[in-house]
């Protein structure tokens, strides 16, 4: 299980987000080994008012959090900021500085899902990697 929160000005993610939000699955897919119809992003649009980001970073700035069961391995965890930072920047050309990933995780027990606690449920998918 897994929820992505990306942060950044609405003038600026609103004309890429669909693109974004494919990039992050993609990486998320391919280095977490997660279920491709498994998808749930929220971009969070600030005005200029309402983002104050450190200095050296440009309009396009994002913060990416992800916040997931835990249980993946630290090699398993570097390989999807990596591949996100890769991709992100390849795909859409926004630089390394603009990008900033954090990776939330909480025990299975914490989650609630499906109606159920989740450590509770059978996922279709493995969390250890």
């Amino acid at each position: 299980m897994s929820q992505i929160k990306i942060y950044g000005l609405g003038l600026t993610l609103q004309p890429i987000k669909i693109k974004l939000s494919e990039v992050i699955h993609q990486c998320i897919v391919e280095s977490l080994k997660y279920p491709r119809n498994k998808k749930a992003h929220r971009f969070i649009n600030l005005g200029k008012d309402d983002f104050f980001y450190p200095e050296g970073r440009t309009d396009n700035y994002i913060i990416i959090e992800i916040i997931m069961i835990t249980g993946r391995s630290v090699q398993t965890k570097k390989k999807l900021i990596k591949m996100l930072f890769k991709e992100i920047n390849g795909q859409l050309n926004i630089s390394f500085t603009d990008i900033e990933i954090c990776i939330v995780e909480s025990p299975a027990y914490n989650w609630g899902f499906r109606g159920k606690m989740g450590d509770e449920v059978e996922l279709d998918y493995k969390i250890e990697i």
